[in-house]
């Protein structure tokens, strides 16, 4: 290194905290309740105080089938699937039809053009029109994998509303993560990972007013930008609003959503593969979770990740608790045999 100057792996580091930073902004303007969301969540997380956001992590829970879940260990793999096939038959396009019936609305239409205008003269119309375009692709090529926001409280024996609702009637686990913040291995991976919201129509739009203003509080700072970034804010927040929104009557499951467009821009380090799923054959994404091959994803190394697993309701927790350990050990797992724990809800299996 020459006295005075900068190696390459601080000007990247530079770089980065200036992308995180620009991203902050970006979401806290144009998806105000997803920044609010993910700041409460991760301040809650233990040991956040006063440290950078980028080295706070927050704990989420995968709930699922035993079976399941020793697949993720073994594989390092999360499957995603298509949002189509989730357990709400209405996804995605129930997001849709709340920002569709705003933005079918001249007047309210008028309004959001008008004032990012003001800023960025076209890139409006120019993120709709592209929204527009890629409708049926957003739709149809969307995959997910879901997790849900976990407490120490639950830490023992989890949650009984996930318990009845994931894993049908076969033994259920529930897989406890610790994810990070700020991910160089999610950006490799072209992934969102957001907070839902369950939200009724008139809060969707109330939510768009509220963009509305924090456009005309942040013009002068908009306007300082490369008009495709605006472009991509505008285009992001419609894509969150339809793969993020749900019905209001699911809010009790505080999910939160890896997502992955299998064509905006595709990621050479996910693969996909067909199978059959509750005798529906489909494509299944799958999110890589090791940095043995992929060193850009160490930070979402499931070993470095993994904070416990839960076993659910079963006449034979003892064996699958004997079973999951090996498991967890061969996983590269530190000490699991302290970290697998068998939920004491008393109900039948």
């Amino acid at each position: 290194m020459v006295a005075g100057g900068m190696t390459n792996e601080m000007k990247n580091e530079d770089s980065t905290r200036e992308q995180f930073q620009l991203w902050i902004k970006l979401e806290g303007i144009f998806r105000p309740r997803a920044r609010q969301q993910r700041d409460t969540a991760f301040k809650r997380q233990p040991g956040s105080g006063d440290a950078q956001p980028s080295g706070v992590q927050l704990r989420c829970v995968h709930y699922t089938s035993a079976e399941a879940a020793l697949s993720i260990i073994e594989s390092k793999r999360i499957w995603m699937r298509n949002a189509t096939c989730m357990t709400d038959y209405r996804e995605v396009k129930h997001g849709f039809t709340i920002l569709n019936k705003f933005f079918s609305d001249n007047s309210k239409r008028e309004q959001f053009v008008r004032t990012l205008n003001t800023c960025a003269p076209g890139a409006a119309l120019a993120a709709i029109n592209l929204f527009n375009q890629w409708w049926l692709k957003i739709q149809f090529s969307t995959y997910v994998a879901s997790m849900s926001e976990h407490d120490s409280l639950e830490d023992l024996h989890g949650r009984l509303s996930m318990w009845r609702a994931f894993g049908g009637n076969t033994a259920r686990v529930a897989i406890v993560f610790n994810v990070p913040w700020s991910s160089g291995g999610a950006r490799a991976l072209n992934l969102i990972f957001s907070p839902v919201a369950y939200l009724t129509e008139s809060q969707v739009h109330d939510e768009i007013y509220r963009v509305i203003e924090n456009i005309g509080k942040n013009c002068e700072f908009l306007g300082s930008l490369d008009h495709q970034v605006i472009i991509a804010s505008v285009f992001n927040m419609l894509v969150a609003g339809v793969t993020c929104t749900k019905h209001e009557g699911f809010r009790e499951e505080r999910e939160w959503r890896a997502i992955y467009c299998s064509n905006r821009p595709p990621s050479n380090l996910i693969e996909f593969s067909t199978e059959v799923i509750g005798g529906v054959p489909q494509l299944v994404y799958k999110l890589p979770l090791y940095a043995n091959v992929y060193p850009v994803l160490a930070d979402l190394d499931s070993a470095r990740m993994f904070d416990r697993l839960i076993i659910g309701p079963s006449p034979y927790p003892f064996v699958m608790g004997e079973a999951f350990v090996v498991a967890l050990e061969k996983a590269g797992v530190v000490e699991p045999a302290k970290r697998v724990f068998i939920s004491g809800i008393p109900i039948r299996a």
